[in-house]
């Protein structure tokens, strides 16, 4: 398929528009006013209905379909004394002054002292410059860090840890005012 270059192809010419378009009316609306003449003419004779017809007069229930055997009809002929209430009835849920009176007993536990302290590491490089660098950002924090020499299979490993703390909490609470200002991974682990 032939690509095609509208690029140099240029603007094509405006339409004229064969037929005018009809001028906007101008003028009184004299549909709306119609309308609106209609609708209050409507609204006004409704209130007037309303007004003039007689209020609803309460009819009597009707009369059951087995025969009343005598029985008087008792028209009132003076108002009545208020109707008086019956009395409060007494409440058979006895929840309320059991649970105003009621104690609760909680066991406090007891947290567990750790026997080991924890250390947390921040690193650990096999070059003594990198370790020393780490370490000094981790001072420039306000926190004492120090470089552990460790021999293994791979080598020897510079690691920076930082302890001992005697609780994980405070820990914690180091490691993460290091993950704010970008130092991490720091793992805490049980001082060896």
């Amino acid at each position: 398929m032939a690509t095609k270059d509208y690029v140099k192809r240029g603007r094509a010419a405006k339409k004229t528009a064969s037929r005018k378009a009809p001028p906007p009316p101008s003028g009184f609306p004299l549909k709306g006013a119609i309308v609106a003449a209609c609708l209050f003419s409507a609204f006004a004779f409704g209130l007037y209905y309303l007004s003039s017809t007689p209020a609803p007069v309460a009819s009597e229930p009707a009369a059951p379909s087995t025969p009343v055997t005598s029985t008087p009809k008792v028209t009132p002929t003076a108002p009545s004394k208020a109707v008086t209430l019956p009395p409060k009835p007494e409440e058979k849920w006895r929840y309320i002054e059991a649970l105003e009176n009621k104690e609760v007993q909680v066991e406090e536990k007891k947290a567990e002292a750790p026997t080991r302290p924890y250390l947390m590491q921040c690193g650990a490089y096999r070059s003594k410059t990198q370790a020393d660098e780490r370490k000094a950002m981790i001072a420039f924090q306000g926190l004492t860090s120090q470089i552990k020499i460790s021999q293994g299979e791979k080598g020897t490993w510079y690691r920076v840890i930082l302890g001992p703390y005697p609780q994980k909490r405070k820990a914690e609470s180091d490691r993460n005012q290091l993950r704010r200002v970008g130092i991490e991974p720091c793992a805490i682990w049980y001082w060896e």
